[in-house]
């Protein structure tokens, strides 16, 4: 003899739930957005399941039975319990989304290029990604990870270097066509500058650049100003000018041709450089390792800018 199953169907016992609360068939259905007769079909397969009536039919409306309303209540607290848990599944994978944090240089020149990669091979993974050049913004509570520029040292902060600062030149082939003067470092000061303007004074500009060359006095006060590193970037890029660019952020440009290093391997290297970051009290999670974890290959598999007979400032390579 066939043994008869002990749990029937889910969906037999939502139809049933539904139609209870409801009183109707018909109201059920709507509220299921299944058909009237889908609902009617699965609570008469219930029915037969355990061989009882349960429910009293009338013409528009239905009630319960005794046996339909000693099935009722713990039904309905499984099925709440089920959906607790299922809501909870989901605000789980909300939380764990990854909020990471960066400079919008590197936000736009070094993460973007590389998030499609990420999104292929970890689907499940949702990074939201927070660009702005305020560290408060960058390491408030609500982030995960943030990659900043420094020196290594945030009190409360775990810091892993990714990349060190190696600035240079950059422009347009169109650009050093037109000026080939660009090639000479001492003409520098007359040519198209692109400066960034930002509150970080601490973050090299053309004046400061120039002075590890030997140049004094303010040479760039004709300088085109842009209010961020990428928009400064995009218009070397244009033709515009020469910007100051830094190694690794414009690797891809420098590879792909867009931009060029007029003055070759003229340099000024600094003892800062770009970390990861995360809070040392903060509870970790697989996403967030996950995505650390791809950083930090990220980083390891950059281009090592050598010192070079043209940098100024020579500190180990990173």
């Amino acid at each position: 003899m066939k043994k008869q199953k002990l749990l029937p169907p889910l969906d037999y016992l939502l139809a049933f739930e539904a139609a209870a609360t409801c009183g109707s068939f018909a109201v059920a259905a709507r509220h299921m957005n299944i058909s009237e007769t889908s609902i009617s079909r699965k609570v008469r397969l219930l029915e037969l399941h355990y061989d009882v009536p349960l429910f009293i039919r009338g013409h528009r409306s239905v009630t319960l039975t005794p046996q339909g309303h000693g099935l009722l209540t713990p039904v309905r607290t499984a099925l709440n319990g089920l959906r607790d848990a299922s809501q909870d599944m989901f605000s789980r994978r909300r939380k764990n989304a990854v909020t990471l944090a960066a400079t919008n240089s590197v936000a736009s020149l070094w993460l973007m290029p590389r998030l499609r990669r990420f999104n292929i091979s970890n689907a499940r993974i949702k990074i939201m990604l927070v660009a702005s050049d305020s560290d408060e913004e960058c390491l408030a509570d609500t982030v995960d990870l943030s990659i900043l520029r420094g020196e290594g040292d945030w009190p409360g902060f775990s810091a892993r270097l990714l990349f060190g600062e190696t600035v240079f030149p950059v422009c347009s082939p169109h650009y050093l066509r037109k000026n080939p003067q660009a090639a000479v470092l001492h003409d520098l000061p007359g040519l198209d500058l692109i400066e960034i303007s930002n509150l970080h004074t601490e973050w090299m500009d053309w004046d400061s650049w120039l002075k590890h060359h030997g140049f004094s006095g303010r040479s760039v006060d004709g300088a085109s100003l842009f209010n961020t590193y990428p928009l400064g970037i995009q218009a070397a890029v244009d033709g515009l000018g020469v910007a100051l660019g830094w190694g690794h952020l414009v690797d891809r440009l420098l590879e792909s041709g867009d931009l060029v290093r007029p003055l070759g391997n003229t340099c000024v290297r600094t003892s800062s450089g770009y970390y990861l970051l995360h809070r040392e009290r903060q509870k970790p999670f697989p996403e967030r390792r996950i995505v650390e974890d791809w950083l930090l290959k990220e980083s390891a598999s950059r281009k090592r800018y050598g010192p070079g007979p043209g940098a100024a400032v020579v500190v180990p390579s990173v």
